[in-house]
């Protein structure tokens, strides 16, 4: 069953778009951010698929582990950015944090 690209395209697809729904849907900054992370692993397994069956070089794994990697710094990133909105507003939902754009 996992010998078919198409697997791995409807796995990531399917990432995607619950990645995507999170971040437009959900008002909580965390939550936001684990649907960035989801998109972010919908891409990392697109390019570790594509480089599977595309003769098996390794350019699709390194090209995922730097996406891995970006991930974990925008992840802390945006941590620090959500822990220091909340001890100044008390909250991490975004739609109050819409003066920090001012």
């Amino acid at each position: 069953m996992l010998n078919n690209l198409t697997v791995y395209l409807v796995i990531a697809a399917a990432l995607f778009l619950l990645g995507l729904l999170a971040v437009m849907t959900r008002r909580n900054a965390v939550s936001i951010l684990m649907g960035i992370e989801l998109i972010l692993n919908s891409a990392g397994l697109n390019f570790v698929a594509f480089s599977k069956f595309s003769g098996g070089n390794i350019r699709g794994h390194i090209v995922a582990l730097f996406i891995i990697l970006l991930a974990a710094a925008e992840a802390a990133v945006a941590l620090a950015i959500f822990l220091g909105l909340y001890r100044q507003r008390g909250t991490v939902f975004v739609d109050q944090a819409a003066e920090l754009k001012q």
